[in-house]
């Protein structure tokens, strides 16, 4: 019982929340103990509030998921996870991230709750309705890294926030591309919205959501307030990492069939994982050094 509960949790999709870090990375905070401290609690409540949620959707989802080749085997579509615990699971994650973001002041406060109710939207709606179930999932990332601004009293640019909800769309978009190609004829019965998707028309929504990621990361850095903010011009040299893990991706999407668990293949797929690597390595030592 508790490897199920624990396996509902998605403790891997906590990589999403890391998010939160951003603003102390490139809002010159790092190396201060106390950002540090508060951002790592911004982390944990909404890896909280996250995990609540997916408790929730998997609970509302049970019988649609038992229609997916791969979400059927998920503890509570199989029946190995009782819906009364996860249901107090959830209420008591939910509840304690909310009152628990109240340590964080107002501003981080009003975030976390506010991505409680978009999850919450989401989850009885949302997902429902084309193309503003995708731009539902995006703005969760927003949320994500104004929380971490928020949580230690930082302004973050509006570049960032731009960059993480195009990010976002291209990730979500690939992921129902997946989905409509696995599911085929049966897209439908597992989630309305999916029958008015098609692979040629997300492909055109990815073609746009892609250069727009790309160039809103090149202005990012060739901003002028990001010039003078890190006093140098030359983040413009991470620009190649994010193209390549662009491409990298598409190629994972087009050619592995990949793109259910954007997730996993960060974390499985080598390439991306030096790729990040190198990018937070380069973009550390541009904005430190």
């Amino acid at each position: 019982m508790a490897r199920n509960l624990l396996a509902s949790l998605r403790p891997s999709q906590w990589v999403k929340n890391l998010l939160v870090f951003a603003a102390l990375v490139f809002g010159h905070r790092a190396g201060d103990p106390t950002a540090v401290s508060q951002a790592a609690i911004a982390f944990l409540l909404f890896c909280a509030a996250a995990s609540g949620i997916y408790l929730l959707n998997d609970i509302r989802d049970r019988e649609s998921d038992q229609l997916h080749p791969l979400k059927l085997t998920r503890p509570i579509a199989s029946g190995a996870l009782p819906v009364s615990i996860a249901g107090t699971a959830s209420f008591v994650l939910i509840l304690g991230a909310c009152l628990g973001s109240r340590w964080l002041g107002n501003a981080f406060s009003l975030t976390l709750i506010g991505f409680v109710v978009l999850q919450f939207a989401y989850t009885f709606a949302l997902k429902r309705i084309v193309i503003i179930d995708v731009f539902a999932v995006a703005l969760g990332f927003v949320l994500r890294a104004a929380g971490g601004a928020s949580a230690i009293g930082v302004e973050i640019s509006s570049w960032l926030l731009v960059c993480s909800l195009t990010l976002a769309l291209f990730l979500a978009l690939a992921k129902r591309r997946h989905e409509v190609i696995l599911l085929e004829g049966k897209a439908e019965e597992h989630r309305a919205s999916l029958s008015q998707y098609s692979p040629y028309f997300l492909d055109q929504l990815i073609g746009v959501v892609t250069a727009t990621t790309v160039m809103a990361y090149a202005l990012y850095t060739l901003s002028p307030d990001t010039v003078v903010k890190f006093g140098t011009h030359r983040l413009v040299f991470t620009l190649p990492f994010v193209i390549y893990g662009v491409f990298r991706y598409l190629y994972l999407v087009h050619q592995k069939q990949g793109g259910a668990n954007p997730t996993r293949m960060f974390l499985t797929d080598p390439a991306l994982l030096v790729n990040t690597a190198l990018w937070l390595a380069v973009s550390a030592l541009i904005v430190y050094g």
